[in-house]
């Protein structure tokens, strides 16, 4: 069973640039995407995903401000300026093939 651990989310002051980090228990190239998710009151949405290949799509809201990345260990994500509105639970993704994992999942609350 794949497991995801994720770290970095706590209170951030608006304006913020929080880290978040989410390991694997395999290689991170076993898998097709790595993304995160953000979860407020409604539905999750996703916010960035990388590909095995380094390819990344962000949604649009978070183009320019939102990067994901990686290394031999974790994906992150990393934010500037966060705002008021970005405030909820982000869970990382791991898809491979027709198969999905979730970590824990991680939340950051913006206060002002």
């Amino acid at each position: 069973q794949v497991q995801l651990v994720e770290s970095g989310g706590g209170l951030v002051q608006a304006g913020g640039s929080p880290t978040l980090s989410c390991a694997p228990s395999e290689s991170i190239f076993d898998f097709n995407y790595m993304g995160w998710y953000r979860q407020a009151p409604g539905a999750r949405e996703l916010v960035a995903r990388i590909s095995v290949g380094g390819s990344t799509y962000y949604a649009d809201s978070a183009k320019g401000r939102f990067t994901i990345s990686r290394d031999n260990i974790a994906v992150y994500l990393h934010v500037v300026g966060l705002k008021s509105g970005e405030t909820g639970v982000y869970y990382c993704n791991a898809d491979r093939l027709a198969r999905n994992w979730w970590g824990q999942g991680a939340q950051d609350t913006v206060f002002s």
